[in-house]
């Protein structure tokens, strides 16, 4: 599952206006032959998104995946005062949904015997971290991919999300990797490694420069390599220091103070996100990767275990008590069960994902 909506407590702040939803069947569970079920869930998907568009969502898109068919629903306008509507497909910046991706690409690497997810980060990258009681011998990529290594979430130092006046002036910006883990070496650590969980965008940052370290090519070319090309994921990339989206888009707004009015935020370099949120994609693409990744097309056995070998999320049971945090997706408690998911929000807010 996929949403441009902050994880903050009052929707309408999200303000987005490429919203996405994206969501697979439970594995075994039968829609051939179940048309009434599949027009029943495209009603819930359209409600859910007009209720989202009535709570101050500029248009939201929306797409099922419910066995050979998908439902696909959209609300509202591609844009502030424009009559087009809210394009049912077209693409937007996915933010952590980017984490998944990238897990993915690690936990492939540790199939291949190329790494160890209980290697250290200082093996991996000697000397990066470090400084301000940060110690790189401590923490393990699992730790990376799991949120539990108790870095400081470098977003919270990104100049562009912090208000609308730095978003301005900051949009623009480029950012190297390395850059985006020192803006988080000068921070002390949130608690020891392994002791507790906390989201961290440092932690994938982290993850996507070992993916270098490893292979000799960047995170962004092993994601298309080994899974977008591969599943047919054409809309779904990374737009390195291209700050636009492709005119088909929707346009995205955000509001930075409660009661301010929204600010068209569709513009930023994305390698202020880097490999914790820079790929562009669409709702169908999504679809097609959390099937993929859900049914075992992309993982061998033992690195599917280690991928829904989940924590609590302790700083995210008041946004659904016991939620749960694998390697690079969520678990999300519901009164039938549950599901697996991965939010996304860019520009991110202090305290969303990005």
């Amino acid at each position: 599952m996929q949403e441009r909506i902050s994880n903050r407590r009052t929707l309408p702040k999200a303000g987005a206006a490429a919203v996405a939803a994206t969501m697979t069947a439970p594995a075994g569970r039968a829609w051939a032959g179940e048309a009434p079920a599949r027009d029943r869930l495209g009603d819930e998907l359209r409600g859910t998104l007009g209720h989202m568009h009535a709570l101050g969502v500029v248009g939201a898109q929306g797409q099922v995946s419910a066995g050979p068919r998908d439902v696909v629903a959209r609300a509202g306008a591609a844009s502030l005062g424009a009559p087009a509507p809210m394009p049912a497909g077209g693409r937007f910046r996915i933010g952590s949904n980017t984490k998944p991706f990238v897990s993915a690409v690690v936990l492939q690497l540790a199939g291949e015997g190329r790494l160890s997810l209980d290697d250290t980060v200082e093996r991996r990258l000697p000397g990066v971290v470090t400084g301000n009681g940060n110690d790189g011998r401590r923490i393990t990529i699992r730790q990376l991919l799991q949120h539990t290594s108790g870095l400081y979430n470098y977003i919270q130092d990104i100049a562009a999300v912090q208000t609308a006046q730095e978003y301005l002036r900051h949009r623009y910006d480029h950012y190297d990797p390395a850059a985006l883990v020192a803006l988080a070496m000068r921070h002390e650590p949130l608690f020891a490694p392994g002791t507790h969980w906390s989201y961290s965008n440092t932690n994938y940052v982290l993850a996507g420069m070992i993916i270098r370290r490893v292979t000799g090519r960047s995170w962004a070319e092993q994601v298309r390599d080994r899974i977008t090309r591969p599943l047919g994921l054409r809309d779904t990339y990374f737009p390195y220091d291209h700050p636009s989206l492709p005119r088909s888009s929707a346009r995205a707004y955000q509001q930075f103070t409660p009661g301010a009015a929204l600010l068209d935020v569709t513009e930023l370099n994305p390698t202020a996100a880097d490999a914790a949120g820079g790929l562009v994609s669409t709702t169908a693409d999504l679809c097609r990767f959390w099937r993929a990744l859900q049914r075992g097309a992309l993982l061998r056995p033992p690195q599917m275990a280690d991928l829904h070998r989940t924590v609590l999320a302790e700083t995210y049971q008041d946004v659904r008590r016991g939620m749960r945090y694998g390697l690079g997706i969520f678990w999300v408690p519901t009164r039938d069960g549950g599901f697996w998911a991965h939010p996304g929000d860019v520009p991110a807010p202090a305290r969303s994902t990005a």
